[in-house]
């Protein structure tokens, strides 16, 4: 995506996250006052092409965090899913704002359709991360390595349903953590754990 793009929808998700989802229709857009119809004509041609827009630029925020923080780089598994999880708690309002959920009744295979590349790229680099943590001795070795994976997925998923945790009630930091916690204690070694537990008090997320 086009970095001016980016950057536009950038202000209409933020438009989104102040007012909701209902005020980023194109319609509302263009009455807008702060918003350019130029780019508007330039960028979108429908309500749909605006939502698709919208999840990709959500998905490729999400996306560099991993990227800038390589899976395959110089630090341990622990170290990495720490770093990666720090970001994503401090982005969180960029990645994978609630409101973007109320897309899966509006735009269902839209949605459906980022929700699938969004996990199927999750999938991906956790497993890259739980085979590095074995080879470490950081994970144990007993460990499926498919199942733990998408076990982490489906906790992670269950973080953004607002159903399930309301936004005004439990804040996705909170959630985030205490997730993230409880997957490391499940897989650990007891080599990782002291890692783990030595790296969780020196790093406030």
């Amino acid at each position: 995506m086009l970095k001016e793009q980016n950057i536009f929808i950038d202000s209409i998700r933020t438009l989104a996250n102040n007012e909701g989802i209902e005020a980023i229709t194109l319609g509302k857009l263009y009455a807008h006052k702060d918003f350019s119809n130029e780019l508007l004509d330039k960028y979108f041609d429908t309500d749909e092409t605006l939502v698709k827009c919208v999840l990709e630029n959500e998905r490729e925020k999400f996306e560099i965090i991993f990227i800038d923080h390589d899976f395959d780089g110089y630090f341990d598994a622990i170290d990495i899913l720490f770093t990666v999880s720090k970001e994503m708690v401090g982005k969180f309002s960029n990645i994978s704002p609630s409101v973007t959920y109320e897309y899966k009744n509006l735009h269902p295979l839209i949605y459906d359709d980022h929700m699938q590349k969004r996990i199927d790229f999750i999938y991906g680099k956790i497993q890259v991360n739980l085979q590095k943590g074995i080879q470490e001795q950081l994970y144990r070795d007993d460990v499926s390595i498919e199942l733990v994976a998408r076990r982490y997925i489906s906790r992670l998923m269950d973080l953004h349903d607002p159903d399930n945790f309301p936004p005004e009630e439990f804040s996705f930091d909170a959630l985030f953590i205490q997730m993230f916690d409880s997957f490391v204690r499940s897989i650990a070694t007891k080599k990782g754990l002291k890692h783990y537990d030595k790296k969780r008090k020196s790093i406030k997320f």
